[in-house]
Formats: C-alpha cells, sequence, structure tokens
C-alpha cells in the first residue's frame, strides 16, 4: 500500500473518532462485535498474542473484514492514544471507504 493511501485510512479514522463512528480498543470492539454494530476492525500488525485472542475468534465467526497493516503506534497516533491493538469501524460508509483504499 502506498504511504498516501496509509495516511488517508489513518485520516479517516480520525474523522470517524470525532464523528463517533469508530471504537478504539478490545472492550468496546468486543462489545461493538457482539452487538452486530462491527462493519471492519483495524488491528496493529504487532499486537500481543493476548490481546488477539481476545477478539479474533469473534470476529471471525461475525464475518467482520480485518485489515492488519497498521503498527500499534499508527493506530494510537490515528485515535490520539499512545498505542492501540485494534480500532473498530460501525459506521457502513466509512468502513466502504477503507475498503476502497484497502482492496
Amino acid at each position: 500500500m502506498t504511504d498516501a493511501g496509509r495516511r488517508k485510512i489513518l485520516g479517516l479514522l480520525g474523522l470517524g473518532l470525532r464523528g463517533r463512528l469508530t471504537v478504539v480498543g478490545v472492550q468496546q470492539v468486543r462489545d461493538a462485535a457482539k452487538r452486530g454494530k462491527l462493519k471492519i476492525a483495524l488491528v496493529a500488525s504487532d499486537a500481543s498474542q493476548n490481546s488477539l485472542d481476545k477478539f479474533r475468534g469473534l470476529l471471525a465467526a461475525r464475518a467482520v473484514p480485518v485489515i492488519d497493516i497498521f503498527s500499534a503506534a499508527e493506530l494510537g497516533t490515528a485515535t490520539g492514544r499512545e498505542a492501540v491493538a485494534v480500532v473498530g469501524v460501525t459506521d457502513a460508509g466509512l468502513a466502504e471507504g477503507i475498503q476502497e483504499v484497502v482492496f
């Protein structure tokens, strides 16, 4: 993926966060997936195995698309935190915009 595409996705995540169209963190992503609200998940490529075990099975069972091309630091910067293991997108339009850039 190009640097421009990466920046665009991270920018979209920032907009989604301000518009409350995303959820940040393992527990919030799990809750959104359980409620059927999660459209796509961005998982840190360097997330710990312990964190991955907490939500990977649930995302697979709910057929939630997963993108794992960003580091925890990159996801953290986009969401105003130090490091983030996972960011979930709950808005269909935002998820579609991210998928268009990635796929």
